[in-house]
């Protein structure tokens, strides 16, 4: 992975190599397989509690901690404050202020005392001289008129957050109405707030575990079946969980092999196909380019790995098969073009293998729920890229699996190398579209900082796919170019091509390159050097897991006639962009669709409105 354009050369000619005793190995090394009660590496779990749906009445609630919402002030219209304006205080839902009469104005005095805006992150907690509630505590939720998953899961999350803080049992939250509609991104906000990574700490630096037993949703609505949509989230965060485990995990730990056995752990635990590929049946395929990468490691964990987990619906028809691959350098060290000096990174390279632990996260929440309609091939090409009397050196040619031959001018441009061979071994199973996901430029960085990630398509359909997944998880993406006018840039004078370009636009040539091993199957690249660690919070953030997904899911679920910019339950052009009835969803309709208007056209032929001149008829379901 590149994290600079112009990288210090080593000037030495490093000969040595890493000796195998010199590594802690995992579990479940060479040789061993593992049943499915055993972890190949020790993984996190999410603590045990349960969550439900409840009629009581806050006020009458008894239990440990009552958490209750409050919003900010709305924004003015048609002018800004003046300047000496004090920011007000935040206003009571209508749960918090009918609880707040009960306790004789304790939910006022703890916004009043506190001087709570009601913005998102706001929180306080009091304790109350009763016995049967002990706490209550106000969280802000940032504008009424503005809830929607986003702010629904920043709800879920200071939730259990304020739980495990107070280290209460029995918690429960008034739910206002305005959330009630945004139940799965509640829970799944509750259930990814409680990841805490003890694999590596000792005596007092490891954090005690939750008291949690149980939390109950109060509402007087009927919310579903609210333990169901719990046990979605928490199939979710098993995923997102596996990739933190992963991508913070130190590369002593998680070597190539030890992650083909996290592999076929997922496979066996969730009833995939597993194929691993060693190295001489990587040679045997022709991968010549993924194992440049590969043949500088230690001969034994270090040697490469190529995983291929394949997900099946265990009924109904597969509407869509799809590729998802991951960059999987184990660590890297920019090879010959070693990576040194201030700005190097290269203590946080173990994190280059972000793609696939979002890949293998994508696979285990994917096993856990069971999508219909979608057929899934998850592919990592797993290696080092080290310094060795075997490794590749600048200069070097490589022939990929397709026959294109790539000249090496820079040993720290690796992962494109990889998953080349990847791209390659994907389309041969004649799937619908390939999404690969790699931390593969610190060019990417520079152009988008930490927040966003990089899209890359062949294919506008895809690429709005993925846009309109990201907006429903918030893995945030920026389509980018793909740029025709840099392909001089890889032009070798000795090879097909060069596996880098020059300074500029380095993270579009990375993109350019990978097209190269895609001949006509709609494809998508990710580049999520950015997002993949969070350096505030010193940790893996378990980006793409949300985003794969969702996109997975929709694709086995929706028809494709209708823009996929646009929700399933969402007119396209309809202004207050209307959450039709239930009754209606993967009902197939006509939308009459007319400037600022939408029309419902029911099964039975009956339009809700009559469109009018220049409507155009397109099929969608709702």
């Amino acid at each position: 992975m590149m994290y600079s354009s112009v990288r210090r050369q080593a000037g030495l000619a490093i000969a040595g190599y890493r000796l195998a005793a010199a590594r802690s190995m995992p579990r479940w090394s060479k040789g061993m397989r593992m049943s499915t009660t055993d972890e190949p590496i020790a993984m996190t779990s999410i603590p045990s509690f349960e969550v439900t749906a409840s009629s009581t009445a806050a006020k009458e609630w008894k239990g440990d901690l009552l958490v209750v919402p409050i919003f900010a002030e709305p924004a003015k219209e048609g002018g800004e404050e003046a300047e000496d304006a004090q920011p007000k205080l935040a206003i009571l839902s209508d749960v918090a202020s009918d609880l707040d009469g009960a306790l004789d104005g304790a939910v006022s005095e703890l916004v009043a005392s506190d001087e709570l805006k009601g913005n998102t992150g706001d929180s306080s907690v009091a304790r109350l001289g009763s016995s049967a509630l002990r706490r209550i505590a106000a969280v802000g939720l940032g504008q009424s008129s503005k809830m929607d998953d986003k702010a629904a899961a920043s709800l879920g999350a200071a939730v259990a957050k304020l739980a495990k803080d107070c280290k209460c049992e029995r918690v429960a939250l008034a739910l206002p109405e305005e959330v009630e509609g945004n139940m799965q991104g509640l829970l799944s906000g509750m259930m990814n707030a409680i990841y805490v990574d003890n694999r590596f700490r000792t005596g007092d630096r490891v954090e005690k575990p939750m008291k949690l037993t149980s939390i109950e949703i109060l509402s007087g609505s009927d919310l579903g079946d609210v333990p169901a949509l719990a046990d979605k989230a928490r199939g979710l965060a098993s995923g997102i969980n596996l990739c933190r485990d992963l991508v913070g995990a130190p590369a002593n730990v998680l070597t190539p092999e030890s992650m083909a056995d996290v592999a076929r752990y997922i496979a066996e635990v969730h009833g995939m196909e597993a194929e691993i590929l060693e190295k001489d049946e990587i040679l045997a395929r022709g991968m010549g380019a993924y194992m440049g990468v590969a043949q500088g490691s230690v001969p034994g964990a270090g040697d490469p790995r190529f995983i291929h987990l394949t997900y099946k619906p265990k009924a109904g028809e597969v509407k869509k098969r799809l590729a998802v691959i991951g960059k999987g350098l184990t660590f890297d060290s920019g090879g010959y073009n070693l990576k040194a000096g201030a700005g190097s990174m290269i203590e946080m390279m173990k994190f280059d293998m972000g793609g696939a632990g979002a890949t293998l996260g994508a696979a285990k929440a994917v096993g856990a729920l069971q999508p219909e309609g979608v057929e899934v091939h998850f592919i990592v090409a797993a290696c080092e890229n080290m310094i060795s009397d075997r490794a590749m050196r600048p200069g070097d040619i490589l022939t990929a699996s397709n026959g294109k031959t790539i000249e090496v001018i820079n040993t720290d441009a690796e992962g494109r190398l990889t998953l080349a061979d990847a791209l390659v071994f994907a389309e041969k199973l004649e799937v619908d579209s390939i999404v690969d996901m790699a931390t593969l430029t610190g060019a990417c960085i520079i152009s988008l900082g930490d927040k966003f990630a990089g899209l890359w398509s062949s294919d506008d359909g895809l690429a709005e796919s993925l846009q309109a997944s990201a907006k429903a998880t918030g893995d945030k993406v920026w389509r980018m170019p793909l740029a025709s006018e840099y392909n001089d840039q890889l032009k070798s004078k000795l090879a097909d091509l060069k596996n880098v370009g020059g300074r500029a636009a380095g993270s579009i040539t990375a993109a350019l390159f990978l097209k190269e091993f895609v001949e006509k199957t709609p494809w998508a690249h990710i580049d999520i050097a950015g997002p993949v660690w969070d350096d505030k919070a010193g940790g893996a953030t378990g980006y793409g897991v949300r985003l794969l997904v969702d996109w997975v899911e929709k694709q086995g679920a929706e028809p494709q006639e209708l823009s996929l910019l646009f929700p399933a339950w969402c007119c396209p052009l309809c202004p207050e962009r209307v959450k039709h009835s239930a009754d209606a969803i993967h009902r197939t309709a006509v939308l009459e669709l007319d400037i600022g208007r939408c029309a419902r056209v029911d099964g039975g032929g009956k339009s809700s409105k009559s469109g009018t001149g220049g409507s155009v008829g397109v099929m969608g379901v709702w």
